[in-house]
Order: structure tokens, then C-alpha cells, then sequence
């Protein structure tokens, strides 16, 4: 009997290094996690009950509850497709340090001056520890959470064979102005801001240890030239989950895509790296 999947939300930061280049924020999980320990990732985590409990509907713009479930229409619950969004958002702050939220008036937020990042940083380990709930925080900042700014971009399932199963939707978006990225420390313990080639190219010299829906979408993101580019192709995507398997070949595992495609150059899979 496998694992049932829990569901989940990542976000794949992008921003424009010196108004050209697309990169990407990588971000290093601690080597005590659970799952992928020291690989690089997006930040995201799993979906809490409060992000699509009816609490958060006064927090929230852009996209409605029909709108998110007509959207993600293969998710377990249409009530939980929203907490898809808001799951990327507060999971994004915890971790990095980015809010895309906006306040009441309109205004985009922005966390820069040193009382606003001190501020902003303590919600952040009074979210982590448990004493704050996200709804809290945004309504003490007079906040709405700017689920447009949120693309849905891929859809991925941990293989079924592992302990550990996540049910994860994709999403792309652009780092706000204003704000910077500070990693947690605890979850995670670095990040790097790179192009997706370069990313790509770091994994296969074995600098850096990624999982599969990290490549593929590496390889997605690095077909476009702008975020613009990246954000109409999002729009106009109609996607599908990904569900791969990990088979022995040889003495190996290796992975494999619903067409066949074998992945088994870096090993193992989902588990510590031999290299960072």
C-alpha cells in the first residue's frame, strides 16, 4: 500500500539579473529534513488547514474559490484549491522573507527599511513557532494576499515507492520591488539567485543535488527570454499532474517519466547528495 500524497504549493522566484537574464531562487534544504535533505529547491511547503478555511477570504485578491478550483480542477477537494495560492504565498514568506501581498489602499507592500524587515522577521519565527496565525499578521498590517501574482506553471507527485509522497503544484512569479530574501536558517540554510541554465548545468557537474520536478521546470523556465515570456506561456498552459516512477536498473534507481524517459545520471534520488 503506498502513501497517500499530501498536498502541496511551491514557487519558483524569478527576477531579472541586470534587465536581461531570468534567474531563479534556489533555495537549500537543511541536511536533517526529512525530504530531500540538502537539495536545492523553491520554497514551498504543504497546504494548512487556514489556507482555505473561509477565514482567509478577507485577505485575498485576484483569484476567487471558483476560480481557483475551476483552475486546479484535479485537486482532492474543490474547497482546497485557493489554499493552493495562499499555501505558496505564506510558505514563500516563512521560509525567504518575500510577502506578495499588497495593502488595503492599493500600494504594493514594502519590507525595507530596517524597523519593516525587524518587524516582518519576527512574524516570521512567531508564524514558524506556532504563536501567530497567518490571517493574524495580515490583518495587523491592514494586508490583502496578491494571489495574481501567482501563475500556475506545473503540477507534480512524488513517486509512489517513496515514504514521503507531496502532491505539488508549480507556481512562477515575479520577486516584488522592495523586498529581499533572507532564507530562514532553520528549513533552510542557503539560497542562490541563478539562471536556469546555469542551475541546470551545476547539477550535472554535481555542485548541486535537485530532484526531478526541480530540473524539468529548470528546463521550462529556461526556453524564455523575460518573465513576461514566462508568465503568457503559464496562461495558456493546460496541465496535467506528472507522476514518475523510481525503478532498479543495474544495480541503480533510476526515474521514469510517464513516457518513458529514464533519469539516472545523479544518484540516489530524493536522498542525501554524495556532492554539493
Amino acid at each position: 500500500m503506498y502513501a497517500a500524497p499530501t498536498d502541496a504549493a511551491t514557487v519558483m522566484l524569478l527576477r531579472h539579473q541586470q534587465k536581461k537574464d531570468i534567474e531563479v531562487l534556489m533555495v537549500l534544504r537543511h541536511r536533517k529534513s526529512r525530504f530531500v535533505p540538502g537539495y536545492y529547491v523553491y520554497p514551498g511547503g504543504i497546504l494548512d488547514v487556514e489556507d482555505f478555511h473561509t477565514i482567509i477570504d478577507d485577505y485575498i485578491e485576484g483569484i476567487d474559490r471558483e476560480q481557483a478550483a475551476d483552475i486546479m480542477h484535479d485537486m482532492s477537494q474543490p474547497e482546497k484549491a485557493i489554499g493552493a495560492w495562499v499555501a505558496g504565498i505564506r510558505e514563500t514568506f516563512e521560509e525567504v522573507g518575500i510577502l506578495l501581498a499588497q495593502h488595503r489602499d492599493g500600494s504594493p507592500l514594502i519590507i525595507r527599511s530596517a524597523e519593516e524587515r525587524s518587524r516582518f522577521f519576527d512574524y516570521r519565527l512567531a508564524l514558524n513557532r506556532g504563536e501567530i496565525k497567518f490571517h493574524q499578521l495580515l490583518a495587523r498590517e491592514n494586508l490583502i494576499l496578491s494571489l495574481q501574482s501567482l501563475y500556475y506553471f506545473s503540477h507534480w507527485i512524488t513517486p509512489e515507492s517513496l515514504p514521503l509522497r507531496y502532491d505539488v503544484r508549480f507556481f512562477v512569479a515575479e520577486i516584488p520591488r522592495g523586498q529581499s530574501v533572507v532564507h530562514d536558517g532553520i528549513e533552510l540554510t542557503g539560497h542562490r539567485w541563478l539562471k536556469p541554465v546555469q542551475a541546470l548545468a551545476d547539477y550535472e557537474e554535481g555542485k548541486m543535488g535537485m530532484v526531478l520536478p526541480q530540473l524539468m521546470t529548470l528546463r521550462d523556465v529556461s526556453r524564455f527570454r523575460t518573465i513576461d515570456e514566462v508568465i503568457a506561456a503559464a496562461r495558456q498552459r493546460k496541465i496535467t499532474a506528472t507522476l514518475t516512477k523510481i525503478v532498479r536498473m543495474d544495480g541503480n534507481d533510476v526515474e521514469v517519466m510517464p513516457d518513458g524517459t529514464l533519469f539516472g545520471a545523479r544518484l540516489p534520488v530524493y536522498s542525501w547528495p554524495q556532492k554539493q
